[in-house]
């Protein structure tokens, strides 16, 4: 890219960002219109999160991650007894 295209193209930036009428984007048109119609409910600024579903302990899921690290150990030395030499 030349030197006169970046000038340009800055030029045409600072034009657009001057403008004095900026249109709204789609999604904010479409959300007001939606809205004329059926406004939101208001809600507190930071609003109670949904409940969490039951998790299992960090124990349970560090004896699965060793159990399967185990049963990987077992089954290459079990391969490797088997392999002919």
């Amino acid at each position: 890219m030349s030197e006169q295209d970046d000038t340009q193209r800055e030029y045409d930036l600072r034009w657009a960002d001057d403008a004095e009428h900026k249109e709204p984007s789609a999604r904010a048109r479409m959300l007001a219109a939606r809205w004329k119609n059926d406004p939101p409910r208001p809600q507190p600024f930071r609003a109670d999160p949904e409940p969490r579903t039951a998790r299992r302990s960090s124990w349970a899921s560090t004896a699965i991650v060793l159990g399967c690290v185990v049963a990987v150990i077992l089954v290459l030395g079990y391969a490797r007894f088997q392999a002919p030499y």
